[in-house]
């Protein structure tokens, strides 16, 4: 105990006050009643539909503790002790909220939810996915005009960038389609990210595409597949029954798809279904830290083309899609057993298993 308190003042000092020892206390508190399961949404509507939930019972003597601008929130779903926190718009946003997550509070698991884009025709909105594999799609090396795949990439030989995972070439894609017209905006080389593994060497970079989620997290979630989901807002409901399914892929970028043509192209290069802008960042940062992670995604699109009255269900039922997120992500946590065994961390007592 007294060493926990000493390192507590150590960071007070080293962070130049901007944890107080008050705050950095209630930490400790915190994690004393721990460890928890972390769960990391984007953005209010879809982390509302959760907190209004019955699942959700908060904590009643610590409710919310705030850090960096980021209100964590503690409570339970399912007999499970958890800590929610709001990450905003985006991969940035998205990492940072993790990090800060997974570096000062007793954490065993990350569970992300919420809403994505579609690139799979085989689904439909208000489905929830569970990709087995993320990945961030908007890191680029964007190739000059006139050089083509065979032409090596600047950097390429040092292992800098590469040409392994595929392009896009604008000259695919113009109207009409078919036609094959040359653009000078050429080709966009996808490349892989560099993660630093907190068991790994330090500067010592490693590259990663495509980063998988936990797999007992993803074997455990085929047991909530024929779980029910809302279909109906009011006496309004959609055409189908959605359901909750596993899919090969999903990835991130901070761009918000809304184009035809290039979530087929997504679909057709990379096997990706949904698509958002965070659940790469989540996944990334549990990757480093090497923590047990999955995202679960409601799809609020479907793969049509643009302006079709597919594409406006949006509107009126975005409401069923976060409410089947949060369905599905209560009734995973259901199904997990509780967690084991416990490690000090610099900044908690960081569970390492569960």
């Amino acid at each position: 105990m007294l060493l926990i308190l000493l390192v507590l003042l150590i960071l007070c000092f080293r962070t130049k006050a901007y944890y107080s020892p008050d705050l950095l206390g209630r930490i400790h508190q915190i994690n004393q009643a721990g460890p928890y399961l972390g769960l990391v949404i984007p953005n209010k509507f879809e982390m509302n539909p959760l907190l209004d939930s019955p699942v959700f019972m908060a904590d009643e003597d610590s409710p919310y503790i705030d850090i960096s601008g980021r209100r964590f929130r503690i409570g339970t779903v399912m007999n499970h002790r958890v800590i929610a926190v709001m990450t905003g718009l985006g991969m940035i946003n998205a990492g940072v909220t993790t990090q800060v997550l997974l570096g000062f509070f007793s954490v065993y698991g990350v569970i992300h939810f919420g809403t994505a884009g579609n690139a799979n025709s085989g689904l439909h909105f208000g489905d929830v996915t569970i990709p087995r594999q993320w990945a961030h799609t908007g890191l680029w090396m964007w190739q000059k005009y006139g050089d083509g795949e065979n032409d090596e990439l600047p950097m390429e030989e040092t292992g800098d960038y590469t040409r392994d995972i595929g392009y896009l070439n604008f000259a695919n894609y113009s109207a009409p389609v078919g036609k094959h017209i040359d653009n000078l905006l050429n080709n966009l080389w996808f490349q892989p990210d560099e993660i630093f593994p907190v068991n790994g060497t330090p500067e010592a970079r490693e590259h990663v595409f495509w980063i998988p989620v936990s797999q007992s997290y993803y074997e455990l979630a085929q047991k909530i597949e024929n779980v029910k989901l809302d279909s109906c807002v009011n006496s309004t409901c959609l055409s189908h029954e959605p359901r909750i399914v596993r899919v090969e892929r999903g990835c991130s970028a901070n761009i918000y798809v809304d184009n035809a043509a290039y979530r087929s192209f997504l679909h057709d290069e990379f096997n990706v279904t949904s698509f958002d802008m965070e659940s790469a960042g989540v996944a990334m940062i549990c990757q480093t830290e090497g923590m047990p992670f999955i995202a679960m995604r409601a799809l609020v699109f479907e793969p049509t083309a643009e302006g079709s009255q597919e594409e406006n269900k949006s509107g009126i039922f975005i409401e069923v899609a976060t409410k089947n997120s949060v369905t599905a992500i209560s009734q995973f946590i259901n199904l997990l057993p509780s967690p084991r065994v416990q490690t000090f961390n610099l900044y908690a007592d960081h569970v390492t298993d569960i």
